[in-house]
């Protein structure tokens, strides 16, 4: 990654993953010395939420959260660590991205299939 700051985390694909992965992400923001507005800091916490527990719901053995800035903005991205996947999309995926843009400073997400599993992300300007 070029001219931006980076974290990750990996952690066990369980229904605990979301609440682990979002107080880190918060936190680690702070560290980074981001001071969003308290309805950011809830679709931060919202958004990383959703991200995990989609990558979660795939069934890999874990999951890995990625973190990085560039111009007021966060990446968020989760990984699911499921091989094999042939697409980017299941069948809840397109409702997954639906909730994630129903954030306001969510600026875009997608998702992909890769052989690594499935990465699934969300950019929020901070």
């Amino acid at each position: 990654m070029r001219n931006r700051r980076g974290r990750n985390w990996v952690l066990e694909s369980a229904p605990w993953a979301a609440g682990k992965a979002r107080t880190a992400v918060v936190e680690q923001l702070g560290r980074w010395d981001y001071r969003p507005a308290p309805d950011t800091v809830t679709a931060v916490e919202t958004v990383t939420t959703l991200l995990v527990e989609a990558a979660v719901a795939d069934g890999g053995a874990a999951v890995s959260v990625h973190l990085s800035d560039q111009d007021g903005q966060a990446c968020i991205l989760a990984l699911s660590h499921h091989i094999g996947l042939t697409t980017g999309l299941d069948d809840a995926g397109g409702d997954v991205l639906h909730h994630i843009t129903a954030h306001q400073p969510v600026t875009g997400c997608g998702t992909d299939a890769g052989p690594d599993g499935r990465r699934i992300w969300a950019v929020i300007d901070l």
